[in-house]
């Protein structure tokens, strides 16, 4: 028989007769391979270990704290230092103003006078403060005639650190609240009237997309249709493509949620409704946002062939979602006088040149204001510019409106920035001619037409 003895540590002390069974068999060992047997067995069980280098453990504990670092520095920035942009909407009072309706109709004169003085005050206190950096644009949004007095609405954009939210609205209301109490110039304002509140980015966007003429996106420059350059996104948010069978054939301008202007002889092919819909964007395809027609009016003294009263409205069927990239341009009063020499821009998707490409994009030019004098000269139109009438370009040429560009905007915008319809693409002698300047539908003198027949 085995006999079994465990020591301490647990190894075999000793086996009797020097020998171990196995699978039922009996193993013999000689003495020595017995020992080195045994002294295996008997030896403890290690996981091997190896220390890292010192220069290794240094640089992942240098690694670690710089990742450390980097979040803590990254989230410290954005909640202290990162700027964000605020929108505030405002009012306050102007006392001393005799009740007028006219204040508050959005294209008036007496509204542009007013807003244009307050914008002005607002601008240069921003400026001449130490808060400028963060200032961005302000305006008047609306005014209210009461007894007496005005309520101006306005509009703010600025940019200052998160952590600084509640400071910025407080700095904005101090520095307004010392530009109502300063009475110099012509207006007196109330401070104590002022409200201010912080509203989103998507109710500050429907505001200003509400107001006509007003352009959330702007190029910084005027470029150079024919002579022409592609349009920006949003840039010319009131126009309108009128497309026959699905293909664009003439330009139009948005001028509420479902009218739409254009030149009459657009619809000499056909006066069917069905035939048409109008897209928006700066690509025709694949449009951004299409409509169908229900009711073509065109006015009723135009005869296909001439180009007198060469002006049409258009009524959607559904009302058109305001956004940045489309919104109502301004419609001018009948007493608004655009004068010679004036810039002005024309937009649209007519061909490059006489008989020429067509553009894949929208294009924008700016040309001039000419006189109806020196436009009915005899080496340019001969007298056959009526005042219904107005004519841009240059009379050297080059830059023109031109096929396919009929029926769209010719746009000025007032010293507040403001956008009017001036005119609508007519007629011309080719494109781009010497002494042969485009010619457009004068919009005041339309100005009654258009308010009996939309109502706007």
């Amino acid at each position: 028989m085995s006999k079994h003895e465990m020591g301490k540590n647990g190894s075999l002390e000793s086996i009797s007769m020097n020998k171990i069974e196995k699978s039922g068999k009996h193993l013999l060992f000689k003495k020595g391979d017995y020992e080195k047997w045994l002294k295996l067995r008997s030896r403890p069980v290690t996981a091997s270990r190896t220390s890292l280098p010192l220069w290794v453990t240094v640089l992942l504990v240098f690694g670690v704290l710089a990742i450390l670092g980097i979040t803590i520095g990254l989230l410290v920035h954005f909640l202290a230092v990162e700027n964000k942009t605020y929108y505030y909407q405002g009012s306050f009072k102007v006392l001393d103003i005799p009740y007028n309706r006219n204040y508050e109709r959005e294209t008036s004169p007496e509204n542009n006078y007013i807003s244009k003085i307050l914008e002005t005050k607002m601008v240069d206190a921003f400026q001449s403060s130490n808060f400028y950096r963060q200032y961005i644009n302000s305006q008047v949004i609306s005014l209210f005639p009461d007894n007496n007095s005005l309520t101006a609405h306005i509009w703010l954009v600025f940019k200052d650190p998160r952590s600084r939210k509640e400071a910025t609205k407080r700095r904005i209301e101090s520095i307004l609240r010392q530009m109502l109490e300063n009475h110099s110039g012509s207006l007196t304002t109330d401070p104590n009237s002022l409200r201010l509140l912080e509203i989103s980015r998507t109710d500050a966007e429907k505001i200003i997309n509400n107001r006509c003429g007003r352009r959330a996106r702007m190029s910084a420059t005027y470029d150079r249709i024919k002579g022409g350059s592609t349009a920006q996104e949003g840039e010319w948010p009131w126009q309108a493509s009128l497309k026959l069978n699905g293909r664009h054939y003439c330009g139009a301008s948005l001028i509420s949620e479902r009218y739409l202007l254009t030149a009459a002889h657009c619809f000499k092919k056909t006066k069917n409704p069905r035939n048409f819909t109008v897209s928006f964007g700066t690509k025709v395809t694949p449009p951004y946002m299409q409509h169908y027609v229900q009711q073509i009016i065109i006015h009723e003294n135009y005869i296909s062939g001439e180009h007198h009263d060469d002006i049409a409205v258009i009524l959607l069927t559904e009302k058109v979602l305001f956004t940045n990239d489309v919104h109502r341009v301004c419609l001018p009063e009948v007493t608004q006088i655009f004068p010679p020499g004036e810039g002005v821009v024309v937009t649209g998707w007519g061909a490059l040149s006489f008989d020429g490409e067509y553009p894949l994009s929208l294009q924008k030019a700016p040309v001039k204001i000419i006189d109806t004098y020196t436009c009915n000269a005899k080496e340019v139109y001969n007298g056959m510019i009526e005042d219904t009438m107005l004519c841009a370009g240059y009379i050297e040429g080059n830059i023109d409106a031109c096929q396919g560009d009929s029926g769209g905007p010719l746009v000025h915008p007032n010293s507040r920035n403001i956008w009017y319809l001036a005119g609508i693409v007519s007629w011309g002698f080719e494109c781009g001619r010497i002494n042969k300047p485009g010619v457009y539908m004068r919009v005041t003198a339309y100005r009654n037409w258009i308010a009996s027949r939309t109502g706007i």
